[in-house]
């Protein structure tokens, strides 16, 4: 006999609403105005269940609902969630440094994956922090953890710097 299907209804804000609200903000004040509200979580948060929750400098947190639709064949959820959370988190801690003129991009990631995520792990924390803070290139360290603190993954990553379109080296 086969099960009904499931399905999921997905809705997001435009991503020009986000991306717009960048101009002229540095990466700590579109971070802080996005974890309160003031401007539209981008898109994968709401395709992910995921959300920025905090920013200050040098440390992002992101909360993430593990989920049914995030499975893999094995009945957990797919590493590549886990990877995408601690990214936005590491990535957005280094986002946090940068003035109004400047962006980044990830150029290196690593990931540990150290133990299973299921619908029954609860909610998860994903807290990035800045661990070197250069001109062109900065790394971050992020932790995965449940409600109880417990490690699920870690990682690393690498972030290079670079002005942002349409703006000027300050």
């Amino acid at each position: 006999m086969t099960e009904p299907s499931r399905s999921r209804l997905v809705e997001w804000q435009d991503p020009m609403l986000t991306a717009g609200a960048a101009q002229g903000r540095t990466g700590l004040a579109l971070l802080q105005a996005i974890a309160s509200g003031g401007v539209p979580q981008p898109p994968i948060s709401a395709s992910l269940g995921f959300k920025l929750v905090f920013a200050e400098e040098g440390l992002a947190r992101f909360q993430g609902e593990p989920a049914e639709y995030l499975y893999n064949p094995m009945a957990a959820v797919h590493g590549g969630w886990a990877c995408t959370l601690l990214d936005s988190a590491m990535g957005s801690a280094v986002m946090t440094i940068l003035d109004e003129t400047m962006a980044y991009t990830t150029s290196d990631l690593s990931i540990h994956l150290v133990r299973a995520i299921t619908m029954r792990t609860g909610p998860v924390i994903a807290e990035g922090r800045l661990v070197h803070r250069g001109r062109r290139v900065s790394t971050a360290e992020g932790r995965l953890t449940d409600a109880n603190g417990k490690l699920l993954a870690h990682g690393t990553t690498t972030c290079v710097i670079f002005p942002r379109a349409g703006g000027s080296e300050g």
